[in-house]
C-alpha cells in the first residue's frame, strides 16, 4: 500500500494556525507549547522538530521593540506615575509574548519540516584535514592521480 501523496503548504498558514506542516489538519500542539509526538490526522511524526529557543528569543525581540515604543509613547504623552506601569505595562507586554508564542513556534516548525531542516554537520576547510584551500586541491589531484594510475 503506497502512501498517500501530500501537495506542499504554506508553512506560515499551516505554522500560525498550529497545525500539521505535511496534512495541514492535524494538530501541532498537546498543550500550550508542548509538541505532539506524531499528528493524529496524517500520522507525521514530530521528532525532527526542534525549535528549541528560537521562537522565545524572537518573539521577545519583537514585542520587546513594540513594547518598548508603546511604553516611550505613553509615558512621554501621559507621563503617569511608575504603579501605573506595573499595573498596565508590563501585564500588556507578558499578554503580547504569549499571545505571538505559540502561533511562531508552530511557524518555526512548519519551516523546519518545509525546508527539511536538519541537524548540522560541520567538515574541515583547512588545516584539520584535507581542507578546501591550494593544498587541499593538489592534495586531491594527487590522490585522482594516483588512482587512475592504479
Amino acid at each position: 500500500m503506497s502512501d498517500p501523496v501530500y501537495p506542499p503548504l504554506s508553512p506560515l498558514k499551516t505554522g500560525v494556525r498550529c497545525r500539521c506542516p505535511r496534512c495541514g489538519e492535524g494538530a501541532l500542539f498537546q498543550g500550550y507549547l508542548t509538541i505532539r509526538k506524531d499528528c493524529a490526522n496524517c500520522g507525521l511524526d514530530y521528532s525532527f522538530a526542534d525549535p528549541a529557543d528560537g521562537p522565545a528569543f524572537f518573539v521577545m525581540s519583537a514585542v520587546g521593540i513594540v513594547g518598548m515604543i508603546g511604553f516611550m509613547i505613553f509615558e512621554f504623552n501621559v507621563h503617569p506615575p511608575i504603579w501605573v506601569h506595573f499595573v498596565v505595562t508590563l501585564p500588556i507586554l507578558a499578554l503580547m509574548c504569549l499571545g505571538v508564542l505559540r502561533p511562531f513556534k508552530g511557524w518555526m516548525v512548519a519551516e523546519q519540516y518545509f525546508h527539511k531542516a536538519e541537524e548540522a554537520v560541520f567538515s574541515s576547510v583547512g588545516k584539520h584535514g584535507e581542507g578546501y584551500g591550494w593544498r587541499g586541491q593538489a592534495e586531491r589531484a594527487a590522490r585522482e592521480q594516483a588512482r587512475k594510475a592504479d
